[in-house]
Order: structure tokens, then sequence, then C-alpha cells
């Protein structure tokens, strides 16, 4: 953890250093390329030793893949491939090895390795083996059409602003980034001369990077100060069990369940700032006129914490993540595809029996929350008053929820998550399958996702 730290605050600054010396118009894309690629797998080496060479190796395989497999099938083996090597590290790392699950080791940047691998190959397959009126409109935005050079390649890959805690990027944002693009061509998407600017701006993202640091210092402290404070093998102590009543027990695990995010807050803010610090990550200009620096950030603070569904919170919590599986599985998943989604990012965690409770339970909660939504929500809309009563409540609803579904996540074994769930009567689980009993939802076919992706390609064409 320590390694982790120095690496990402060295990073910090190695990005403001290429961000001012090796910025497009100093150094050929080339040479940044080559940078940040010797840089990240220094930085590899730093942190894991000679674990580290399983990074390197998926790399190559894959790379191998990516210039041998035919185009229609470049995507399915990427992922196999990807994820297969993935599974059997997570193995030998915890049933093998005997790692603790709270030391920092080389799974976490070989889970983001595997994501910018399989959405590379499914960019790919969507650039060259696909028509453009079979795919949304999204997917054509991202579509690569050729296969990247070595050195391209182990950049996307590597780079030092991402190797260590990520986040995955899609890779034609990272190329356009490298060759200097990247914040021009989101400037390009204003009429300037409207808003009395002769030419374009030069947004800085000093001020982004700021205040992502500022976030982290707070996240620092609270993980330091609360975190151990409130463990959340304590919601299953006997004694506890017997002493407390049911809503206390609710309300302790929604306080340790805020104790344990601020670790995330602070690796992921962290993260996001060390990519903005080298000039990546400008998302464009909002409605006030304000640059944004969220291309990738990896979670909205404030929309997690008033979230009033389900399904807000999850969109807001590792975003780029929640970005991959639905550009890798959702999107592309014939059958079942919040099914699936769930399942593919319960094997990319890993294999303790924790994340299958956590994102089997989430299946559920998903469908029920979404049931509720479509059937009721409409009568709450006004008047104002009871719009709020209705928010407050499905806030607090989401919250128990969200506590509900995670507590697995953080306990990983089979006998504190029962025992848990036995505390709190499977309350959850329970009234979902009334819900999907008394609500039911038909799932959204393949078919009917086509046709309305194809609908929303149409109408930005006639635009």
């Amino acid at each position: 953890q320590i390694n982790f730290v120095a690496c990402q605050l060295f990073a910090l600054l190695a990005a403001f250093w290429f961000r001012i010396y090796l910025s497009p118009s100093h150094a050929s894309s080339a040479v940044r390329h080559a940078f940040a690629t010797l840089f990240g797998i220094y930085f590899a080496v730093f942190c894991f030793g000679w674990y580290s060479i399983h990074l390197f190796v998926l790399v190559m395989m894959n790379y191998g893949i990516m210039n041998l497999a035919s185009i229609p099938n470049i995507h399915r083996y990427s992922f196999v491939v990807a994820m297969g090597y993935l599974t059997l590290c997570h193995i030998s790392r915890i049933y093998i090895f005997h790692y603790g699950i709270l030391t920092t080791d080389f799974s976490g940047p070989l889970m983001i390795i595997t994501q910018k691998i399989t959405t590379l190959a499914c960019q790919l397959h969507d650039g060259i083996g696909r028509q453009a009126e079979e795919l949304t409109a999204e997917q054509n935005r991202l579509a690569v059409k050729s296969r990247p050079s070595l050195l391209e390649y182990l950049s996307y890959l590597l780079n030092f602003m991402s190797i260590i805690a990520g986040p995955c990027s899609n890779y034609k944002d990272y190329i356009a980034f490298i060759e200097g693009r990247h914040v021009h061509m989101k400037l390009l998407e204003v009429n300037w001369k409207q808003k009395g600017y002769d030419r374009l701006p030069d947004p800085s993202p000093t001020g982004a990077v700021m205040y992502k640091l500022c976030i982290t210092l707070v996240s620092l402290i609270l993980f330091l100060t609360l975190t151990k404070n409130f463990p959340m093998a304590y919601i299953i102590d006997n004694e506890f069990l017997d002493k407390t009543p049911f809503l206390s027990r609710l309300g302790y695990l929604y306080v340790v369940t805020q104790a344990a995010k601020p670790k995330y807050y602070f690796a992921w803010t962290l993260a996001d700032a060390v990519n903005n610090a080298a000039g990546y990550g400008f998302s464009g200009v909002d409605e006030k006129g304000t640059f944004r620096w969220d291309l990738l950030s990896n979670l909205n603070i404030w929309n997690i914490e008033t979230a009033t569904s389900f399904k807000m919170y999850i969109e807001n919590w590792n975003i780029q993540t929640a970005a991959w599986l639905k550009r890798v599985c959702y999107d592309r998943a014939p059958w079942y595809p919040t099914a699936l989604t769930f399942i593919l990012s319960a094997l990319w965690h890993g294999i303790y029996p924790g994340y299958y409770f956590t994102f089997l339970t989430g299946i559920l909660i998903t469908l029920a929350a979404r049931a509720i939504r479509n059937n009721c929500r409409h009568y709450f809309l006004s008047p104002v008053p009871l719009k709020i009563a209705y928010d407050v409540v499905t806030w607090a609803v989401t919250q128990l929820a969200v506590c509900y579904t995670v507590a697995p996540f953080v306990m990983l074994a089979v006998e504190p998550t029962i025992k848990f769930y036995k505390s709190v009567y499977f309350h959850m689980h329970i009234l979902s399958i009334l819900v999907l009993l008394l609500l039911p939802i038909r799932p959204q076919t393949h078919s009917v996702r086509r046709a309305q992706n194809q609908a929303m390609l149409n109408s930005i064409k006639s635009k």
C-alpha cells in the first residue's frame, strides 16, 4: 500500500512534467508513447517485483491475438484469453499463495489491463468487422479502423498514468491525447465566436487537479479515522446481534458501509488527478461554460450519496468499469443483458464467494427497483411536496439496499455472509421477489435494443 501511494504521487509529478515538457508541441507522438510506456513498466516493477511479469505476459499474448486472429473472432479470443488469465491469477493468488485481500498486489493492474484489452478488441471488431448500420452511435464513435502498432498498443495498456489504479479509457481517446488532438476535438463542439472568443481557449487542468487532490486528502483522513473504527465484521458479532434491535442494526450497517468508502474515493480520485495532470481527461464545456475534466472520473460522490435509485447509485460508482461492462457485455448480450453483466462483473472482481453473493443479489434488486420505478414513479412527480417525500423515501431505501447488497463484497466468505443475511432476515431478497411477482417486467430483447440504437444513430446522422 505504501508502494501504491508512493507510485501514484510520483506519477502525479511525472504527469505535470509530461504535460509541460513533453507536450505535443515539444515532442513527437512516438516520444510521448515511449516515455509513458517505460515509466509505466518501471512503476509496475517497482510496486510488484517479479509478479509484474503477469502483466507483460497477458499484454503480449493478446498482442499476438490482435495481429493473428481473424477480425470476426478477435473480440471473442481476446475476451476468453484475458478473462481466463485474470481468473487463473485470482485463483492462484488466493488459494495457492494465500495472499491477503487487503494486500496491494498485481491483480489490480491486471484487472485494468483486462478491461483495456477487451475494450480495444471489441472496438477493433466494430471498426473493421462490422457495418456502420449495425453499430450504436457510441460504437460508431469509438470504433477503431486499423490495428495499432506495438508501441501504440503498449502505451495504451501500460502507460504510467493508469497502470497502477486505472481507469480504463477508450483507445481512440488515448491516441487523440498522445497526438495532441484530445482537447481540440472537444473544444470544436462549441461555437466560440458566439461566446466572444477570437480563437479557441486553452483549458488548464490545474484547477481540476487541485480540487481532486483536496478530495483525496479528505478521503485519506476519513479512511485513517473512520474505516478502522467501524469494521464491517462487527455487524455479525454475536454480542452485537443479541443486544441490538433490527432497525439499529440497519442503521449501523449504513454507518460501516459509509466508513468503507473513503479508500475507494482516495484511490480513484488520485488516479483521476494523475491523468488530468498529464492533460488527459478533458470532456468539454458544460452549459455554464465551465471546462470539465471528468472524462476519466470513476465516481461522482454527490450523486452517490444522494442517489434515489439503485440504478443511479451504480451509474455513479466505479463509472469506468460500468462503462466497460456496458460496452463489452450489456450492449452485445443477445439475452438477459442485466444478469450477464452482473455475472461478468463478479468474475472480473475475483473468485471470493462474497463477490457472487453481492452481484447475484444486485441482479435481483436491480430488476425489482426497475419494476417499482416503471410502475409507480409517475404517480409521485407532483405536487412538489409529494415528489420530495418520494425522493426521501427512495433515497433511504436505495442506501439501505446498497448496504445490504455490498456487505458480502467486504466479508468475502460464505459463512459470515449467510450469518449476516440471516441476522437481517433476508428482507431485501424477499421484498425483491415479492415486487417481481406483483409487478413483473419483461426483459428487453436484443432486437428491441438494436432497433432503439439504430433509431438513435439515424437521428444523429440526420442532425
